[in-house]
């Protein structure tokens, strides 16, 4: 039975190029009961992505399907799926993951929420489908983000396994999002979730988060999401120096948002370097970085850190089965017995 009312959920899926694995995620999301519309925007792919999606269907008509000619980014994808539905909630789901059964009951007990996430598992590509049973079960122990706990949980540090907070993917309330005109900004094609997620925040959202695990994230070598443009890394500064405009913000929201702004800049400033060093040759990034001063530290220290990297690197063991192969993204204090 489809729920409705104020437990119904839309999810909303921006997929390119994803014919291989967008039949699982839409699987997926029309299992759940609590899932009243599955919008998937074709973002100008060159294969069969619209085709695979609406073969996945159930045929409840619940899913919906857009395609656009060009390639928009995901940004633009999901505000044109949330602006085709109508269900209050609203569940991201990326097209080569997939929800765990039963996620939405978990999630949707309690009302005192303005976004909800669940903890994620990354499971190796191809792996996906039979080690869904291997997945363990935590105790929810539910906790609240704070602007300031938000961003600097996406601050990420060299030699500490990657395992940033804005990797959840939270159901929102889309009264939420109406009253305080909130969108992606579609100019942005890297931190488009941290930042909507930060902007919420910093308008007072309440942000929960249980330990329970309902989202599967397929960890693929070639994932789009692990490619950015240089270009892109200045966008997601400049998103961090608008946020620290909004007037009232706490002391340690604006000193998170400060360092995270930092981060990201300075990382900016290295991969200028490297472009104008690989189109111009090694001369002309000298030029460009005696010319400016304040980039050089970053510079200097980004190139020494990827060489100490580099030099320390080995080689990655294979994996074998067994629950041991997850990774979760949040760590609980305990598990729960099956």
């Amino acid at each position: 039975m489809v729920a409705s009312g104020e437990n119904a959920v839309c999810v909303i899926i921006a997929a390119m190029n994803a014919s291989a694995t967008i039949g699982a995620a839409v699987r997926s999301a029309l299992r759940e009961p609590e899932v009243t519309e599955v919008v998937v925007v074709d973002d100008g792919s060159s294969d069969g992505t619209a085709e695979a999606a609406m073969a996945a269907g159930d045929g409840s008509g619940r899913l919906k399907i857009i395609r656009l000619e060009t390639n928009k980014g995901p940004s633009f994808a999901r505000n044109q799926a949330i602006a085709a539905s109508t269900a209050p909630l609203i569940g991201i789901l990326d097209a080569d993951d997939f929800f765990l059964e039963g996620r939405f009951r978990n999630l949707l007990q309690d009302n005192d929420w303005d976004f909800i996430a669940d903890n994620i598992v990354f499971i190796e590509e191809g792996r996906a489908e039979p080690a869904v049973q291997e997945i363990q079960r935590f105790a929810a122990e539910p906790f609240f983000l704070d602007l300031a706990g938000f961003v600097d949980g996406n601050i990420s540090r060299r030699g500490a396994e990657r395992g940033e907070i804005g990797f959840l993917k939270p159901v929102m309330r889309r009264s939420f999002l109406a009253a305080h005109a909130l969108s992606y900004r579609e100019e942005m094609r890297l931190g488009e979730d941290y930042d909507l997620y930060a902007r919420a925040l910093s308008r007072g959202a309440r942000y929960k988060v249980v330990h329970n695990c309902g989202y599967g994230a397929t960890v693929r070598p070639n994932s789009l999401s692990g490619r950015h443009r240089t270009e892109d890394l200045k966008r997601l500064y400049e998103a961090d120096r608008a946020i620290l405009g909004v007037p009232n913000l706490p002391r340690d929201a604006a000193t998170a948002l400060a360092s995270h702004e930092s981060h990201v800049r300075a990382k900016y400033e290295l991969r200028r370097f490297l472009d104008i060093k690989a189109n111009a040759g090694l001369a002309a990034a000298a030029f460009h970085a005696l010319g400016n001063p304040g980039a050089m530290p970053a510079i200097v220290s980004g190139i020494a850190a990827d060489k100490f990297s580099a030099s320390r690197a080995t080689p990655k063991s294979p994996t074998h089965g067994g629950a041991g192969d997850f990774r979760y993204l949040l760590q609980p204090a305990q598990a729960v017995q099956r």
